[in-house]
């Protein structure tokens, strides 16, 4: 998959030529479906915290960056590519950003119910506790690879 993008974009590869191989969620049935939301639906933006970043030893994205979305069963299905970020506590997570992620019903309430059971459960798999002060990477994303999945040909970064 990598290769095939790179064929086709290589001046988006050139420009920010880090990728990471991933997949959304804890595990493998909510992988797949935030994965469809992704490929069939309108999912382009994701949240994660600060601490899941730096406890599994992973950079925090970079605008521009590549990611290589996995589903399940760990198998490469698109690649995106971040377009904005932002670093805040959940107060920071907005209506906005709720219907970008597009999970549940779409609005802000779901997104708050749906985000503080999932930051519990996987800082608490950690031996962790989760606080609504900790700091989160708010992700905007598009979908760049495969073709029929593509938002637009990818272009060079526009800024860090």
């Amino acid at each position: 998959m990598w290769r095939a993008y790179c064929g086709a974009f290589p001046e988006a590869v050139a420009a920010a030529p880090e990728y990471t191989v991933d997949r959304f969620g804890d595990h493998a049935q909510l992988a797949d479906e935030l994965l469809d939301l992704v490929l069939f639906g309108a999912k382009r933006a994701t949240a994660d915290l600060v601490d899941e970043f730096v406890s599994r030893g992973d950079a925090l994205p970079r605008i521009g960056e590549h990611w290589i979305a996995c589903d399940g069963s760990g198998a490469p299905r698109a690649i995106l590519r971040s377009t904005d970020l932002r670093v805040g506590p959940f107060s920071h997570g907005d209506a906005s950003f709720a219907a970008a992620e597009a999970e549940g019903d779409g609005s802000l309430e779901s997104w708050q119910r749906e985000h503080r059971r999932y930051w519990t459960r996987v800082c608490a798999a950690r031996g962790a506790s989760w606080s609504e002060s900790q700091e989160i990477v708010f992700e905007h994303f598009s979908v760049v690879w495969p073709p029929e999945h593509r938002d637009e040909a990818p272009s060079a970064p526009h800024g860090r």
